[in-house]
């Protein structure tokens, strides 16, 4: 029996109009969080932060030494060839990677662990959002990456900066003014070797006690202390336990937030605009890293010198002692003014060109090298 014609009309006109009708958007599935693709980011993102660690290693270790240092002392790291002469003559090439494997035990998993959560946020966002990853997304997504990396690796970090500046020769004892008073009306004091050299005029003095400054540094740590195990053992031995092996972590992950959201929201803007289609090579992708992370370092580089404050601040050789990130803030500000918060920030942005272009640069190859396009 054939179908009436209004009703092969109807029929018809449905099926016009379920062909005229999208197809809703399909959504791909987030990767698990085991899956190749994510381990493959997470071995791409340790390798990067291996790569652009080493590369820099004796100006990371100077920029330290030069946030720690107290302003006025005699014997400062002041300018950066002359730093890194002075480096190398008193201990060579150690020297220069004091604290580097450390420092690349630290940043393998934290590199690892920052760039896989964010290629994970960003998919999160993409697929739970407006489908468009805006520069809002990617601040956001750096940012918690930032946060959960910083988090994750604080203890070695910590740890990495005690080892950098243990066998430094400067001071953390801050110089005091010579007194106006004659020296036999002043009352003499136990003064730790480590300060006498800042407590007298005469050249030849104070390059003898300078020499005794060297000296009285190296011996406060044992060979086994400057090891990363031994170095860990003694934080907790002497200045409170596991927790000292955190402090300056709510500064940190203050000032960490915003510098990471703001290097991959940079470079992920720059390349847009430095590398279109049919005009990326090596020498783009490295300008693109470059200068994303020399913007977002020098934005958020106060954060980074209150985060190293706090962590030399447990010292026992150190006469300054800190109630918070706060009191570490007023109390730099007051000391050194404004200016003492951007302590080594012109070996930090040397560091820091060839360091995030080394960075994502390795991790874009290996990358690519792990998933092939």
């Amino acid at each position: 029996m054939s179908a009436s014609p209004s009703a092969s009309t109807t029929a018809a006109a449905s099926t016009s109009k379920l062909d005229t009708v999208p197809s809703p958007p399909i959504v791909k599935k987030a990767a698990g969080f085991f899956s190749p693709e994510v381990a493959s980011y997470f071995i791409a993102g340790g390798c990067a932060g291996a790569a652009s660690r080493t590369v820099v290693s004796p100006l990371e270790r100077l920029k330290i030494i030069q946030q720690v240092q107290p302003r006025g002392s005699s014997n400062q790291y002041k300018g950066v060839w002359r730093s890194l002469v002075r480096m190398w003559q008193e201990e060579g090439f150690r020297g220069f990677m004091r604290g580097n494997g450390i420092n690349c035990l630290r940043i393998v998993p934290y590199s690892a662990v920052q760039f896989t959560t964010y290629e994970q946020l960003k998919k999160f966002f993409t697929s739970y959002g407006s489908g468009e990853l805006d520069t809002p997304k990617r601040l956001a997504s750096g940012a918690l990456a930032g946060i959960t990396s910083v988090c994750s690796t604080y203890p070695l970090d910590l740890v990495r900066s005690r080892l950098s500046i243990a066998t430094a020769s400067i001071s953390l004892v801050t110089p005091t003014p010579a007194p106006s008073t004659s020296p036999a009306s002043v009352p003499r004091q136990a003064t730790p070797a480590l300060s006498s050299s800042y407590h007298t005029s005469a050249p030849l003095r104070a390059a003898s006690a300078s020499s005794a400054a060297v000296a009285a540094v190296k011996s406060q740590y044992t060979k086994a202390d400057l090891t990363i195990w031994g170095m860990t053992l003694k934080i907790m031995r002497e200045e409170g336990g596991v927790r000292a092996l955190y402090r300056g972590l709510v500064t940190t992950a203050v000032g960490v937030a915003p510098y990471v959201g703001i290097n991959f929201a940079a470079y992920e803007f720059l390349r847009s605009v430095i590398t279109p289609p049919g005009k990326s090579n090596v020498v783009r992708k490295l300008t693109c890293g470059a200068l994303a992370g020399s913007i977002s370092q020098t934005l958020t580089y106060p954060f980074d010198v209150l985060r190293r404050k706090m962590q030399v601040a447990g010292m026992k050789e150190g006469a300054i002692k800190y109630n918070g990130a706060i009191d570490a803030l007023v109390s730099i500000v007051r000391v050194e003014g404004v200016r003492g918060l951007y302590r080594g920030l012109w070996p930090n942005l040397l560091k820091v060109a060839p360091s995030i272009a080394t960075s994502f640069f390795t991790y874009e190859l290996v990358k690519e090298f792990l998933i092939p396009p």
